[in-house]
């Protein structure tokens, strides 16, 4: 009998096929002595150990490449800490093997992730696929992972680590169920850096039985199981109808009257600007800088190697618009080198512009190095602050920047409540405003957007997330600026036209993206998306929200 779940769809398309389940974790190893001289050893086997499975994930990375390179690069290094290191030596050192010593300074370090706040509680997941691997690697066993098959199947899994989903093979994973993570969690972006149609957050998942026939729905995030002919055909007659708009589909972004509403690519470094290309990407609305200091967290990388990254990106959009956020460091992507070891809450502490502020020859640097990429190339910089709160962060950082002689644009990311309700304020001290709605989010509900279990309040159709998202565009407009969306609420194409009809004068997504939502734009006029903006904000739930906008912009 057909039953119908759902989950929240995070990368578009539909895929039918058999289920498959992930392999399971590596089992607790045996709580055993070994003898004193053992010792060193065995704190060699860890070591060694800890090196291949770094060397391994660094190896997918570059196989991946784009996004899913800098995602599993943090990972190897969270894989070497050396403080982890010192408490699985020190463990060996009273008796423990080496694999229960990996396990059980994992175990710790996992205790605190998850007390140490919600926001980094989100990175247990890619702390127990690390220690799975060295665990594996120590005992002789196979590595959990992807099921071996000849045969395309659904992949379900409680929840996927950046190094399974980076290596995807799209040609026999037809695409993926999770019971936990979130629309912004790795695997969620990692999965439409792929193409793959994905469903998070759906309980019950792990109880669909291997070898059962599902339906999944990226976009609407429903899972049919044992779907019936009629209902394979209409989804299957649905994704070829969404296929041909987006071949039909080619040029700027705009509505079906000729609203234009540039469409801009979300990249993580050079890797990632040859999708963005291939995607038709109007520039760059979100240029993740961080990703290049994750490379070593004891030191800055220096200016040179700063401005190499930098102009790879710039030189790939001539006459285009390239965003570029400064260093993000802080909460769960921490620096040593930067950020404070002994906050109570890393989300709500020193963050984003607060941490450049205390440590201005890093920004100083970041802004020197931006100048000198951009030297001699006809792109239009525009360089923005994240994580700022109120206007004299606003000003602080736009003073940074022509002390540092940048000749950009400068702009602030609203992903503070403070910031969209005083955003008239902001901008009488930058030019533009971008919309990082994950955090945003994140912030407005107190709704970490890596946890599965508050995935609700995490969805950017909430109506008081776009209520936040009108305020900023209409504080924009009356000042004559812009105010584009950057968070991955621009990828979902109903909601980008909801956006255009709230004010929003840009979108930026990951590329794979930009087909649908430059098809669903080009489908409805500026009015209508302005009145399914109104029907969404009159609502009061995400539900009703979507569904509102959906039977505006459907004429029902």
């Amino acid at each position: 009998m057909e039953q119908t779940l759902r989950g929240v769809g995070v990368s578009h398309g539909v895929a039918i096929g058999e289920v498959r389940h992930m392999g399971t974790a590596v089992l607790e190893p045996p709580a055993k002595q070994i003898p004193a001289q053992d010792a060193e050893r065995e704190q060699g086997r860890a070591r060694q150990a800890v090196e291949a499975v770094a060397a391994d994930l660094i190896a997918r990375g570059n196989l991946a490449g784009g996004e899913a390179q800098h995602v599993l690069e943090a990972q190897a290094m969270m894989a070497q800490d050396p403080e982890l290191m010192a408490d699985v030596e020190r463990r060996v050192a009273v008796g423990s093997t080496a694999e229960r010593a990996v396990y059980d300074a994992f175990a710790a370090y996992r205790a605190l992730l998850a007390g140490a706040g919600e926001y980094l509680a989100g990175r247990v997941a890619d702390l127990d696929d690390v220690r799975n691997r060295i665990v594996a690697r120590l005992l002789g066993v196979p590595m959990p992972g992807v099921p071996d098959s000849d045969e395309p199947y659904v992949l379900i899994a409680r929840d996927l680590a950046p190094a399974d989903t980076a290596l995807l093979d799209p040609g026999l994973v037809l695409g993926f169920v999770t019971e936990e993570g979130g629309p912004t969690s790795h695997s969620a972006i990692l999965a439409r850096a792929l193409g793959v149609p994905a469903v998070v957050a759906l309980p019950g998942a792990g109880e669909i039985a291997e070898g059962t026939v599902i339906a999944v729905d990226g976009s609407t995030g429903e899972v049919f199981i044992e779907p019936d002919a009629d209902k394979q055909a209409a989804l299957e007659l649905a994704a070829a109808e969404r296929k041909a708009a987006l071949a039909a589909s080619s040029g700027p972004g705009a509505t079906s009257d000729g609203h234009k509403v540039p469409l801009l690519a979300n990249v993580g470094g050079p890797g990632d600007v040859a999708a963005a290309v291939e995607a038709g990407a109007e520039g760059v609305g979100l240029f993740r800088t961080e990703f290049l200091f994750l490379d070593d967290s004891k030191k800055a990388p220096s200016e040179d190697k700063q401005v190499e990254a930098y102009r790879k990106v710039l030189e790939a959009f001539p006459e285009g618009r390239v965003v570029v956020r400064v260093l993000d460091a802080g909460a769960d992507k921490p620096l040593d080198f930067l950020t404070p070891a002994d906050e109570p809450n890393p989300a709500l502490g020193v963050r984003g512009l607060r941490t450049l502020l205390d440590h201005p020859d890093v920004l100083r640097t970041q802004l020197a190095a931006l100048a000198r990429a951009a030297e001699g190339l006809p792109v239009y910089l525009e360089v923005m602050a994240p994580m700022v709160a109120d206007r004299i962060d606003a000003r602080a950082f736009a003073d940074a920047c022509r002390e540092a002689g940048l000749q950009a644009k400068f702009g602030a990311m609203v992903e503070i409540p403070s910031a969209a309700l005083r955003a008239r304020s902001i901008l009488q001290e930058v030019e533009f405003l971008s919309l990082g709605t994950n955090d945003l989010a994140q912030y407005t509900f107190a709704a970490d957007r890596q946890v599965g279990a508050v995935s609700r309040l995490q969805d950017p159709w909430q109506p008081a997330l776009l209520d936040l998202v009108a305020a900023s565009a209409e504080a924009a407009k009356a000042e004559g600026k812009s105010c584009g969306v950057c968070g991955e609420a621009a990828s979902d194409p109903l909601l980008a036209c909801v956006l255009t009809g709230l004010g929003v004068t840009s979108l930026s997504m990951g590329a794979a993206s930009i087909p649908y939502v430059r098809a669903t734009l080009a489908k409805h006029t500026l009015a209508q998306c302005e009145r399914a903006a109104a029907a969404a904000r009159a609502a009061d739930t995400a539900d009703d929200a979507r569904a509102a906008a959906q039977a505006v912009l459907s004429g029902e």
